[in-house]
């Protein structure tokens, strides 16, 4: 690195300002630039005369990776400067500050904790969409933004499923946060997107109990034997914890990748849904499995040398989808919400594990609530849920593989946008009319959800003299309204 950092510096029309953080293998830097009116930083790696490979491929696979990324849960890059001067990225400024704070005043009141964990998971479900796993996720890489979303830096331990893995290619030994580090990262796994949810699991532990799942190691060795032990159940330090998180925490912490989530999407809708959480034994227990089932998993770790392989990010993720359906149960609508419930049935022959989120839409008025109650004087979001059940009823699905949600606004469309968006959906199904006015309402409806929503769409609807309805793929649903 022919350049050193320091105030005053100019490089490529950015200009230094104040040191902000020096670390082991970087230094922050508050930078400005004519082209920019955002507040920005720039990263620099700490390249000493010594051996500094793991360093330098690091910010390699950073400047790779950081570029490909987008949304609201990544800092958006404004510069990448080269090696053969001086290796940078500058980024947007993060004003909110990590979570490290957060997490030393733990234990925290649970509506506190749930409301955090809940945006840490949904910045990795983003990143997971967008086929990189972090692989090094702790307080310190999520920073928060004045309006909420939580925001993952530091990627260079990360792996992206569509370029080359420099680290694994150079490096042969386990890299990662001790106490968070998985099981299979230790036995040099690093294309397992469920690792990270394995490190939000143990930060789960963490917000929850004031402790860590595993201590603080401070040597490699110190990992390898959460390949065969247990945690301390969270309800033994805190007793008052429900079942259900411990449930989620537990889960995120199984040694198999195999048992533990399979994707961040499961792991954020069980938080957004606590009464849909399946207890299994793991919610119920108060201390740690004894000395004769420890050893018999250490016996059997002894001889691991990896789990069953993951597959490639978009397929694990989509293994266990989530998919909204939006249901008229207007008196008109019935043959069209018959029509719906067939094609759910159709959809689960193919994706039997997949859950079922429902909903249905109250349309309010611009300027307020339309009337709430009807002529018997029941409140109308109860009188919808009630009948959103019974249309479930002949799905026969379990209760933890359905949800039902009535969901309020002045715009439907919207609604169900948000909707999907908020819980990660992974497909859509829904309804447009087949004649009259009502048929135009709802076609601009379906419309605006396959134009605007992050997930595919499935739309059907009643022709004129029909009593089946056809499916439309997603082109053919843009021409309804």
């Amino acid at each position: 690195m022919g350049t050193r950092p320091h105030k005053g510096l100019e490089i490529d029309g950015f200009t230094l300002g104040e040191q902000l953080h020096k670390g082991g293998f970087a230094t922050i830097w508050e930078v400005t630039n004519a082209r920019f009116r955002t507040p920005m930083v720039m990263k620099v790696p700490t390249i000493l005369d010594g051996d500094d490979g793991p360093t330098i491929v690091g910010f390699e696979v950073e400047q790779m990776i950081m570029p490909r990324l987008s949304g609201p849960h990544v800092p958006r890059v404004m510069g990448i400067g080269d090696f053969d001067v001086m290796p940078y990225i500058v980024t947007e400024k993060i004003e909110g500050g990590s979570l490290l704070d957060t997490f030393l005043k733990a234990p925290l009141p649970l509506s506190d904790l749930i409301e955090i964990m809940a945006r840490m998971v949904q910045a990795v479900a983003d990143i997971h969409r967008q086929h990189v796993i972090h692989l090094d996720l702790k307080p310190e890489n999520f920073l928060q933004r004045p309006s909420g979303e939580m925001v993952l830096v530091d990627y260079g331990l990360s792996r992206h499923a569509q370029l080359p893995d420099l680290l694994a290619e150079e490096f042969r030994i386990p890299m990662g946060t001790y106490p968070y580090i998985a099981p299979e990262q230790f036995l040099h796994c690093r294309d397992d997107p469920r690792s990270d949810l394995f490190a939000l699991g143990a930060m789960t532990y963490a917000l929850a109990t004031g402790k860590l799942p595993f201590g603080s190691p401070e040597k490699l060795r110190g990992v390898r034997k959460r390949l065969w032990r247990d945690p301390i159940p969270p309800r033994a330090h805190r007793p008052e914890l429900p079942e259900w998180l411990q449930e989620i925490i537990l889960r995120a912490l199984e040694v198999d990748p195999m048992r533990r989530y399979q994707s961040a999407a499961q792991m954020a809708f069980d938080l957004a849904h606590p009464a849909q959480v399946t207890l299994t034994a793991r919610a119920r227990k108060l201390k740690q499995d004894g000395w004769l089932q420890v050893y018999d998993r250490w016996k059997v770790a002894r001889r691991i040398r990896s789990f069953r392989p993951p597959d490639f990010i978009g397929a694990q993720m989509a293994a266990v989808p989530i998919i909204v359906v939006a249901v008229d149960l207007s008196p008109e609508g019935e043959k069209l919400a018959n029509t719906l419930r067939r094609q759910i049935k159709r959809m689960l022959v193919t994706e039997p594990d997949a859950r079922i989120a429902c909903v249905n839409v109250i349309k309010t008025a611009r300027l307020g609530i339309d009337q709430m109650t009807d002529d018997h004087g029941t409140h109308l979001h109860v009188a919808r849920l009630v009948q959103l059940k019974a249309w479930a009823e002949e799905i026969e699905l379990t209760e933890d593989r359905l949800t039902f949600s009535v969901l309020e606004g002045p715009d439907p469309g919207q609604a169900i946008i948000d909707y999907a968006t908020q819980n990660n959906a992974d497909h859509i199904l829904m309804g447009a009319r087949g004649h009259s006015t009502t048929r135009r309402y709802l076609g601009s409806v379906s419309a605006q959800v396959v134009a605007e929503a992050a997930c595919s769409v499935t739309v059907v609807r009643l022709r004129d003299g029909q009593a089946e309805a056809p499916v439309e793929t997603a082109a053919e649903a843009e021409a309804v309204s």
